[in-house]
């Protein structure tokens, strides 16, 4: 190829190139000032509900546990009670509509909110939007107190230009905005990443039962629970709440062989679950991992190794042996797959 045609060429690759970032970037704007706009609202539903309310002191942890359940199955995820309250305190904390910065998200926001201090709340919302930072970025100067030592510091300048070396690594993409989760939750479009086979469906649904079933302190908690971790997502399939150990089990569904990084993977989410999500009277966290293979299930309880003796003293009486769970895993799958092609079979006729 010529020079010339070769710089032809490549003029209309940047021409094109530049088109779809800027039409992409319309997208995500569109995406995020519907979001921030949406979830002020609902902010605001919530607070007048309050409001009028009869019983104003008593109302909340209940009712937002009502609201988010029925929010849930019409509209899917991104209703949870947390969310929710934090757009209660979205409108509370921005009561004025038109006041609201459409250039940051809701990941912005809710970063904001934890803020207590009024004027460093709207310091950092400034800085955020003239420094175009990032919601990582704007994280990351919240947790190096970025303002606080701008008030006290002699050298100024030296600080800005620390904070602008922490923040250029840290820069979003418009197709890091589109994976954000919040984002895909408010779209109710799922990460196709984290979607179940038809086998594994069905195989949980009915572990979940049989959990339930066995009467010993077991109460459902979440399928599918997502839990982050240094800007990375995870899945738990199945979460539940023993009230008699006071404990979280988190259960891992595999289909296919075993491997050494399946537990080292439960480990971690037991690692992240005791730091994010267990309470401080709440006992530690135990995992548990299931492969089901075509000829033998594998059964195997995750505990962390300073937990060890605590399993095996207090926490084993209450759950199901492993030998039990392999013999309900290995008839489960049976007639898991029996369900499919009998299912299939009959959408064929």
């Amino acid at each position: 190829m010529s020079e010339l045609l070769l710089a032809s060429l490549n003029k209309l690759v940047a021409a094109i190139t530049q088109q779809i970032e800027h039409s992409r970037n319309q997208v995500r704007q569109t995406v995020n000032s519907a979001m921030v706009q949406s979830y002020w609202q609902i902010g605001r539903l919530i607070v007048e509900e309050e409001l009028q309310g009869e019983h104003r002191a008593t109302y909340g942890k209940q009712q937002l546990q009502q609201l988010s359940a029925q929010l849930t199955e019409r509209l899917g995820k991104g209703f949870d009670v947390t969310n929710l309250r934090h757009m209660r305190a979205f409108y509370q904390t921005f009561p004025i509509q038109d006041a609201l910065r459409l250039e940051l998200s809701w990941t912005h926001y809710r970063t904001l909110l934890r803020l207590e201090n009024p004027a460093a709340r709207e310091w950092y919302l400034q800085e955020a939007i003239n420094q175009n930072w990032s919601a990582r970025a704007l994280e990351r100067q919240i947790g190096t107190l970025y303002y606080e030592r701008l008030l006290s510091s002699q050298n100024k300048a030296l600080l800005e230009q620390e904070a602008q070396t922490n923040t250029q690594p840290l820069a979003d993409t418009t197709k890091d905005h589109l994976r954000d989760p919040y984002i895909l939750d408010f779209l109710n479009l799922q990460d196709k990443t984290y979607q179940e086979s038809d086998l594994e469906q069905a195989i949980i649904s009915n572990l979940q039962q049989f959990l339930l079933e066995l009467g010993k302190g077991f109460a459902f908690v979440e399928r599918q629970q997502r839990i982050r971790f240094a800007d990375e997502d995870f899945y738990i399939d199945l979460v539940f709440y023993n009230f008699k150990l006071k404990c979280f089990l988190l259960v891992d569904l595999k289909i296919g062989k075993l491997k050494h990084q399946d537990i080292g993977q439960m480990d971690t989410y037991v690692r992240l679950y005791d730091e994010q999500r267990k309470g401080a009277d709440d006992n530690p966290t135990i995992g548990l991992v299931l492969c089901s293979e075509k000829s033998e299930a594998v059964v195997k309880y995750s505990v962390l190794a300073d937990q060890k003796q605590l399993f095996a003293a207090k926490y084993l009486p209450y759950l199901p042996t492993e030998a039990e769970l392999k013999n309900e895993l290995e008839q489960e799958r049976v007639r898991a797959q029996a369900r499919l092609i009998q299912t299939r079979q009959a959408g064929q006729e």
